[in-house]
This record gives C-alpha cells, sequence and structure tokens, in this order.
C-alpha cells in the first residue's frame, strides 16, 4: 500500500515577490530606528558638550579678576566648534535662589534670574553658566517629529 502523502515543492522564483514585499516593509522600520538612534545619540552628545563647556567656562569665573564677558568669551571659543553660536543663548546669572534649599531647576525661569559681574562677586555667591540652543539647529535630520525643543546645559559655582 502506497502512502498519500503530498509533497510540495517551491521553486525559488516563485518566493521572490514575498521576500520584495518583506523586505519594502521591514527596511523603512529599521532605517527609522537607526536613524532615531543616531539623532537620540547626537542630541545627548550635544547636550553633554553643552555641560562640559558651561563646567569649563564657571570654572574660569570663579577665579580672581575674570569678569562676566571672559566667562562668556571662554564659553563661546568652546562651543563654536560644534554649535553655530549665533543660535545660542548664554546666561551667566546670580543663583542665589539655590541656597535656599528644596528649589526645583526645571522650574526656574533663567533668564529672568539678576545679572552678574562675577569679578565683583562676593566671596561663596553662587552664579550659574547657562547655555541653551534650539534642537532644530543642531539636528542631524530636520526634526520632523519633535519641534520647540531646545537643548541646555549648565553649571552653578560659588565664586571664590
Amino acid at each position: 500500500m502506497k502512502s498519500a502523502t503530498t509533497r510540495l515543492v517551491v521553486n525559488s522564483s516563485e518566493r521572490r515577490g514575498a521576500t520584495l514585499v518583506e523586505t519594502a516593509v521591514t527596511l523603512p522600520v529599521f532605517f527609522l530606528f537607526v536613524f532615531g538612534l543616531l539623532e537620540f545619540g547626537h542630541a545627548f552628545m550635544v547636550i553633554n558638550s553643552i555641560n562640559a563647556a558651561a563646567t569649563k567656562a564657571a570654572r574660569l569665573g570663579i577665579s580672581e579678576g575674570i569678569t562676566t564677558a571672559d566667562v562668556e568669551a571662554r564659553l563661546d571659543e568652546l562651543l563654536g566648534a560644534s554649535i553655530d553660536m549665533t543660535h545660542a543663548t548664554v546666561y551667566v546669572k546670580d543663583a542665589s535662589v539655590f541656597d535656599s534649599g528644596g528649589v526645583d531647576p526645571t522650574s526656574i525661569n533663567y533668564a529672568t534670574l539678576p545679572a552678574i559681574e562675577v569679578g565683583d562677586a562676593e566671596p561663596r555667591q553662587l552664579f550659574v553658566v547657562r547655555a541653551e540652543v534650539p534642537y532644530e539647529d543642531v539636528a542631524i535630520m530636520p526634526p520632523f517629529w519633535v519641534t520647540n525643543i531646545t537643548l541646555s546645559g549648565q553649571s552653578v559655582m560659588r565664586h571664590e
């Protein structure tokens, strides 16, 4: 007695259309994922660069004989190689608001803080060096998925 099994043989030329459809569906998702990773990585690199530059500029500002203009020039020098500084906003402000405990830094409007001349600051007086740049000015790809995002970095130090 013979077995009644049927064997299905698929020709490779018959699979060619299915492979093309599968590729057309998966490649856009894959590239969106890869470009998203690159864009987020770049955004975090810019934030880290701004924080590092603000820290170095603030460290300069704690010294005697340094002016606010010197601090701003140092920040421009450090960030100017990677960011178009015409789009950046730089603040060197009195940060004594942080002396009282329980202050939420995200709730502070840094533009309204009082200005400070670091050369005339009292010993142990807090000051903040902050830089902000719109995300669309530093993005690798045009940011069609987000709007009105500002990347910022800052450093708060005491004058010596």
